[in-house]
């Protein structure tokens, strides 16, 4: 009976320690890129400048009609995606738009109603 204790604790221990590591931030992030759409995404949208948060992602999009220059993508703990359409010039942000509750296969028509950019064909 202590051994299994004792291995359930080190299985805990290990789990704890591979939350926090930078590979599940990456991961994250990488997750978020392919559900908008992965290089087609980057290609239609002219999405630059990518940097993987520890819960989310954020990112530069091209010129669009909304005048949205910077997006942030953050996962929540209940496996929703809040969305925050910025407009940064110089040291000025001024948030756009935000979505709050947005599932995995609604990003792409979330993004493309704040931006007015298409993700796809």
């Amino acid at each position: 009976m202590y051994y299994v204790i004792s291995l359930e604790l080190r299985l805990f221990a290990y789990y704890i320690n591979c939350i926090n590591t930078p590979e599940r931030n990456m991961q994250t992030a990488q997750t978020i890129l392919q559900q908008l759409g992965g290089n087609r995404f980057c290609a239609m949208t002219g999405a630059t400048n990518f940097v993987g948060r520890e819960d989310g992602l954020s990112f530069k999009v091209g010129r669009n009609a909304k005048r949205v220059t910077h997006v942030r993508v953050t996962l929540t703990p209940a496996d929703l995606y809040e969305v925050e359409y910025l407009a940064i010039r110089g040291t000025t942000i001024r948030p756009v738009a935000k979505s709050e509750g947005v599932y995995a296969d609604m990003l792409r028509d979330d993004f493309t109603r704040e931006t007015g950019l298409y993700t796809s064909f």
